[in-house]
């Protein structure tokens, strides 16, 4: 049963990168196409750089909560193991 758990949670933070990994793309991948637009059609007017930042910011927050504060955080199985310590002891 522990191995499930642990097939789980591996499988859960993988999917959680690719997923993070398709939004990076997306977002290179339709920056480049607004900065192309932009110089091609005004260099009076930068507006790219609204999108660019905009946009940007949410990926760092997707980047930060994949990969610096996960659910599946070493802190939370400290956690869960010490209260399952707790509940042993109790019941000897």
């Amino acid at each position: 049963m522990n191995d499930q758990k642990a097939y789980q949670r591996a499988k859960k933070r993988a999917e959680a990168k690719v997923k993070f990994y398709r939004h990076l793309a997306i977002y290179i991948a339709v920056n480049i196409l607004l900065i192309i637009i932009n110089f091609s059609t005004s260099t009076d007017h930068l507006w790219f750089i609204w999108p660019l930042m905009g946009w940007g910011l949410a990926v760092v927050l997707h980047a930060l909560s994949v990969f610096a504060f996960s659910d599946e955080s070493g802190v939370t199985e400290k956690m869960i193991e010490k209260e399952m310590e707790r509940e042993a002891a109790k019941q000897h």
